[in-house]
């Protein structure tokens, strides 16, 4: 009797059930179908009220081209693809109007040009209107201590919103790897869109680091230790991972920076037919003045490093590293050495990097070999590499790594990483010749630069000459060429 009832009671409920069907699928639909006309109307309003960012009205008609660059006065590789891009298009399209939305609001215009100039060697040939963003603190990983990649994708979405409400553009071009940021130009602000796409913000090697539970800078021990929370982040990646492909496939054009960030986004966004490999532009022929042999105003060996100060770059390996090279009996006979550490600083976190790197150093008890040059003008940049013996990079899987170019095209051997860009496309034979070495971890690093510094200066010279005539494909000019063939549909 009492399972009879049950059995009643169950076939109540479902009927219950049953009758709200219809009544909610017709809610949600009239909801949605009340969000796309809101959004429409928005879009409609923008395209109204679009003001030209020039004061002459005899402009008003010209094409607003804008890239969304919130740390477009840092001086890291991607800020390089930005001032290069912008002079490539200003060639080809000196009539349009180029915008840069940025968040650096301590600076004027001015001085962001002149930065450029000075770190990159860089100099527009056309003006250029910065659009000043109050809430780039949205995008700060240090606001989201949790669930950072949903909280920086988010916050980049109301970003994108300050930044379109100040000014609506024709063309579109994230150039920072804000991908959300796609559907909302596009769609809501009916821009044609591309993107340049430096490192996926989710890549399948972050999601097998999680499965296997590896720990990471990304990957905090505590989760790794515990099996439940390892799985639970796993369904956080693969949804975040699911997302990022819906945003990314917005994009009409999709231009990439190496074979192996490629892989990772046609996995991801799933647009093969968009999608091309950009070369990030790189000052090749500048650093080809150096002279290749060594003729030293320093005595001993100088080791260097090129990259921002950010904990993906892995800073420390780098000193671990030194620190266990100076320890080997092999380098006793050798000349002093030196490691200088050159990058720039975006923010406190960066800042706050670099003391816990000086106090590494003192622990180590190396802190009288070891220098750090921060945002360092290009001339002295240029110096530094003149006089380095080897040029060390330590990221695991570097989206491209344009410091590694640099260091070849000047003449410094380089010791980079074993993977990512540097293993797929920078430090490749040059028909069969040695242009640099790979490593992995503290110990392989230490016995490969013990390996250069021991080589005689014959072997060193010829490897400095292969690497040389390896990266002329990395050049100004070779960047402008395809960058301006992937976005030419944008213009049409």
């Amino acid at each position: 009797m009492a399972a009879t009832e049950g059995a009643w009671c169950l076939c109540k409920l479902l009927r219950f059930f049953y009758s709200l069907f219809f009544p909610g699928l017709i809610v949600t639909g009239s909801l949605c179908v009340c969000l796309i006309i809101f959004l429409w109307g928005i879009r409609l309003l923008l395209q109204r009220k679009k003001k030209s960012v020039t004061t002459n009205k005899n402009e008003k008609n010209k094409m607003v081209i804008a890239f969304f660059h919130p740390y477009c006065n840092a001086g890291g590789g991607g800020e390089r693809v930005l001032w290069c891009a912008l002079r490539a298009l200003q060639k080809k399209y000196p009539e349009a109007v180029y915008v840069v939305y940025t968040g650096d609001v301590n600076v004027s215009g001015d001085q962001i040009l002149e930065g450029a100039f000075r770190r990159f060697n860089i100099r527009l040939i056309h003006p250029v209107k910065f659009v000043f963003l109050r809430k780039r603190y949205l995008v700060e990983d240090s606001l989201y201590p949790h669930f950072t990649l949903l909280g920086q994708s988010l916050g980049s979405v109301f970003l994108g919103w300050e930044a379109l409400m100040q000014c609506v553009p024709d063309v579109y071009i994230d150039s920072m790897g804000y991908a959300f940021t796609l559907p909302l130009f596009k769609y809501v602000g009916g821009c044609r869109v591309g993107s340049y796409v430096h490192y996926p913000t989710i890549s399948t090697d972050m999601l097998s680091v999680v499965k296997n539970q590896n720990v990471g800078f990304n990957n905090a021990a505590f989760i790794t230790r515990n099996p439940f929370l390892s799985k639970m982040k796993l369904i956080y990646y693969y949804l975040f991972a699911f997302m990022y492909g819906v945003v990314g496939s917005c994009s009409d054009v999709v231009m990439v920076n190496s074979s192996w960030t490629l892989n990772h986004i046609l996995s991801l966004w799933k647009v093969g037919s968009r999608t091309s490999i950009v070369y990030p532009p790189c000052d090749v022929q500048t650093f080809l003045d150096i002279s290749l042999y060594e003729k030293k105003t320093t005595p001993g060996h100088l080791l260097v490093s090129i990259g921002q100060f950010r904990p993906e770059k892995n800073h420390p390996l780098q000193i671990r590293a030194f620190a266990k090279l100076l320890n080997k009996k092999v380098t006793e006979s050798l000349p002093s050495m030196k490691l200088v550490l050159i990058g720039g600083c975006r923010n406190k976190d960066d800042e706050l990097r670099v003391n816990q790197l000086r106090k590494l150093s003192e622990d180590l008890g190396v802190q009288d070999a070891v220098e750090f040059k921060i945002n360092i003008p290009f001339e002295e940049l240029k110096k530094y590499l003149s006089e380095a013996t080897i040029g060390l990079h330590t990221m695991w899987n570097e989206h491209f790594g344009i410091g590694v170019v640099e260091c070849m095209a000047a003449g410094t051997i380089i010791l980079a990483h074993n993977s990512g860009g540097p293993k797929l496309d920078i430090v490749v034979p040059q028909e069969g010749a040695v242009t640099g070495f790979l490593a992995e971890s503290e110990d392989t690093y230490a016995e490969t630069m013990a390996q250069i510094l021991t080589m005689s200066a014959e072997t060193r010279l010829q490897i400095r000459k292969n690497a040389r005539a390896s990266v002329h494909r990395f050049s100004d000019q070779e960047f402008e060429v395809t960058f301006l063939l992937s976005v030419e549909k944008l213009f049409k």
